[in-house]
């Protein structure tokens, strides 16, 4: 019987480590936390002067439910919102589409148009609260929608502060909610930049995604190399757009998954880190500080939690979430242990919260910059994970871009071939998932879990229609083509696509408007 210890990445792990990787130079390669290559953190003093942002990702049903989750969870001391939305609204469809049928606010809330997101966001102060929105291919719609919204409240724009994810290379690959064809997703992608450039200056642009394609099975240095691979690809995109570097990429962030092996996930995020950093000052020649840092949100592995003995998924969750903080996370969220099962009830979603608060006041991580930083184990698992993900990197320059690895089928070919080998070792036994493939039980105490409203989507559609009878038919209409004549054109879509808004169009009709010039992406056959 063999005794190798081996990562998903295919780093074996030594008995013993007496002493720092070969050629590893510590002011070179570490440096001081909160300078380059910020290896050590991108902060200073990190969690000495504030804790990461506590987000609870949370979306489900009608705009009303999913405001009194919110609610709920800002008075259970959430630090800042994050909203999932349904499937019909991640692809451009109203609640009353064909194509919607039966999945209105099944996996996230259901926005049609503005009016649903003045009920999403009631009563909460949007000048006070940072959002991050999980959307991509409608990010630029439902940005806007959520600006109008403020500006009702009377928020400055300047003290509009959150995220739209807007990663739609990702989507190709891992998730599926594409709409239009990669060359103007491209192009709505940097049109925010410019937008929130000069309207939404605190905005997070763009949060660059690993997550999804961790969950589909890539491997820790395979979630750093393809999600810096799709950076790289958007900030090109951006400069060929004729932006600077320095005036959009301190508002880049990304997004990554954080899985089982604590220690791999810990090296994975410093290494993410120092590589963007090096990046970001040899490839494009950013001048600024904060061009140069990788911002991050991380999320508690899904793919990991079991729907057999759940309970077990608060343990899963208390780890990662405990990584991602040693490795320094900017924000969190930690998935609620029924998650296998169905959408977060409330007692599950408040644990999962707790278990972040718990990690924060009580463990004494945050208590110094980049606890396990020196640790000759962390250090080599990091240098190797950078020297991994650099690899991929550069064979993905060799293919010609993330958008060529892309539509070749590479990157996702790679990633399923990693899926198949944890699939395996699991099916195995090799590799132990406890309640699962080991220490499994006979009977199991029911969970609780969250029912959703079965007359949601009809009272949904009821909703959608009053907005359509009472708004003014030609100036929508107006509107509408004024969206396809810039989307013909080369002028930003964010200002035509925002006056539709305004005037109720709805989601589905502003992104039909696009599709009319745009079409839709549909994937080569294998």
């Amino acid at each position: 019987m063999t005794d190798e210890r081996v990562t998903d990445s295919g780093i074996t792990i030594r008995t013993v480590y007496e002493g720092f990787p070969q050629g590893f130079e510590p002011e070179r390669d570490l440096g001081r936390p909160g300078s380059f290559p910020f290896t050590r953190g991108i902060y200073p003093r990190m969690y000495r002067d504030r804790l990461w942002t506590m987000r609870q990702y949370a979306g489900f049903g009608s705009a009303q439910e999913t405001n009194r989750r919110f609610r709920f969870l800002l008075d259970q001391g959430q630090t800042g919102l994050s909203v999932a939305f349904d499937l019909p609204t991640q692809m451009g469809f109203d609640s009353d589409h064909p194509r919607a049928q039966a999945e209105v606010g099944r996996v996230g809330v259901a926005i049609d148009s503005i009016a649903d997101m003045q009920v999403l966001l009631h009563g909460i102060p949007l000048g006070a609260v940072s959002t991050s929105m999980t959307i991509n291919a409608t990010a630029a719609i439902l940005l806007l929608l959520y600006q109008l919204v403020a500006e009702e409240q009377g928020v400055a724009p300047s003290q509009i502060r959150g995220t739209t994810q807007n990663d739609i290379l990702k989507e190709y690959v891992a998730r599926g909610t594409y709409i239009y064809p990669p060359k103007p997703s491209m192009r709505i992608v940097t049109d925010l930049f410019a937008y929130c450039r000069k309207e939404l200056p605190r905005w997070n642009t763009i949060s660059i995604s690993g997550y999804h394609m961790r969950e589909a099975g890539a491997t820790a240095a395979q979630e750093i190399a393809f999600t810096l691979a799709n950076g790289i690809a958007y900030v090109e995109a951006a400069l060929r757009a004729g932006l600077d570097v320095d005036d959009f990429a301190p508002r880049l962030s990304f997004f990554f998954a954080c899985h089982m092996n604590l220690f791999e996930e810990v090296a994975k995020f410093r290494a993410a880190r120092r590589l963007w950093a090096r990046l970001m000052k040899e490839r494009f020649g950013a001048t600024h500080e904060r061009s140069l840092m990788l911002r991050f949100h991380t999320q508690t592995g899904g793919a990991t939690l079991t729907a057999q003995q759940p309970e077990n998924n608060i343990v899963r969750t208390t780890l990662e979430a405990l990584a991602a903080v040693l490795g320094g996370t900017q924000s969190l969220h930690t998935n609620s242990f029924d998650e296998a099962l169905a959408l977060p009830s409330e007692r599950a979603a408040r644990v999962a919260l707790r278990t972040q608060q718990v990690i924060g006041y009580e463990s004494g991580v945050a208590d110094t910059v980049d606890p396990l930083g020196g640790s000759w184990f962390v250090e080599e698992l990091t240098e190797e994970l950078e020297e991994r993900a650099r690899a991929y990197i550069e064979e993905i320059d060799r293919l010609g871009g993330a958008v060529e690895a892309i539509e070749s089928g590479w990157m996702k070919q790679e990633i399923e071939e990693s899926a198949f080998r944890i699939n395996q070792a699991v099916e195995s036994g090799e590799r132990v998932v406890v309640g699962l493939n080991r220490f499994a039980s006979g009977e199991e105490e029911p969970v609780e879990i969250l029912e959703l409203d079965p007359e949601l989507e009809r009272r949904q559609i009821e909703r959608l229609q009053r907005v359509r009878k009472e708004r003014d038919a030609g100036a929508v209409e107006t509107a509408l083509e004024a969206v396809r004549s810039a989307a013909r054109g080369t002028d930003n879509l964010l200002y035509p696509i925002k006056d539709a808004l305004a005037a109720r169009a709805t989601l589905g009709e502003v992104s039909d408007a696009l599709r009319d010039v745009f079409g839709e992406y549909r994937p080569a056959s294998p």
